[in-house]
């Protein structure tokens, strides 16, 4: 079974036809060109046309990520204020004249990892994408959990801290998404660093502060993936992202914080990975989506 994902980003679309290993058969992107609505929404037609004739059989489910929060039933994205406009409320099936399974890009990353990735062969998961924000995804049973308006899964907006005057873009304070998301940068690194990347570089050559900066954000980072195990029990945690893309320089030290926070009943341990998807992680999810939404489980 072949299907197509297209996941539509502020500067990019990209798309892919997989088949049902998860092989990336096909990848295509083109610029968003955020400004022109039509213009966007013809390319992404455009790039469907494309991938199905590179596709072999009939009726090849397609599904599609965006930023924001999608509908109860999947047919468009309901809310994303102030980007991409146009995209609110449009009705993807009608306009693509094909069935077309429509979801948050975060829940999409986690759709690749539990369809082709990291995540498959468990129905316990949850993924963090670590990068300019923190978002997330969670599997319950085998099922992606939406929950009410489809916002579940915003797990970079937990507080580390009730007591905090500095609140994010949701009137949290303290969130996760504050304590490592790129956004934050520069406050966390007394104005000295302006990206994790260039963060991270200083940490690999011994820089005392970058090394504070860095350890106090794993730390914190440790803290509330200890807080989701105890909350939801995942077989798994997946981390994505470009933050993520640092490797042993974030997967070592947080084995460390870990071994301190984490309940491990009758001494088991959730394995933390990196996500296997990277670029197209959307665009598969999407496609991996499609497949869970069409094929009989």
């Amino acid at each position: 079974m072949q299907a197509i994902g297209i996941d539509i980003g502020g500067t990019n679309i990209k798309g892919v036809l997989v088949n049902g290993n998860g092989a990336l058969l096909q990848e295509m992107q083109c610029k968003t060109n955020g400004k022109e609505t039509s213009g966007w929404k013809k390319a992404v037609a455009d790039m469907l046309q494309r991938l199905r004739q590179k596709a072999t059989g009939e009726n090849i489910p397609v599904g599609l990520s965006a930023p924001g929060l999608a509908s109860h039933n999947n047919d468009c994205i309901k809310l994303m204020p102030g980007r991409l406009e146009g995209l609110e409320h449009f009705i993807w099936t009608d306009y693509l004249q094909t069935p077309t399974w429509v979801l948050n890009d975060a829940h999409a990353a986690l759709m690749a990892e539990a369809t082709f990735g990291a995540g498959k062969g468990y129905r316990h998961i949850v993924l963090l994408t670590l990068g300019t924000g923190v978002g997330g995804g969670i599997m319950i049973n085998g099922v992606l959990h939406q929950g009410l308006l489809n916002r579940a899964g915003h797990l970079g907006h937990i507080t580390l801290n009730a007591d905090s005057d500095i609140c994010d873009v949701t009137r949290m304070p303290a969130s996760l998404e504050d304590a490592i998301g790129d956004c934050t940068i520069e406050r966390r690194s007394f104005g000295k660093f302006t990206s994790t990347r260039e963060l991270v570089q200083a940490y690999k050559e011994g820089d005392t502060i970058a090394s504070y900066v860095w350890l106090h954000a794993v730390q914190r980072l440790a803290v509330a993936l200890c807080s989701f195990i105890n909350t939801l029990s995942p077989e798994i945690i997946i981390l994505g992202g470009g933050i993520a893309q640092a490797g042993d320089y974030l997967f070592k030290p947080l084995d460390h914080f870990m071994d301190i926070f984490e309940w491990r009943h009758s001494g088991i341990r959730t394995p933390v990975v990196q996500a296997v998807f990277d670029e197209y992680s959307g665009a598969a999810g999407a496609a991996g989506f499609a497949l869970h939404k069409t094929l009989p489980h």
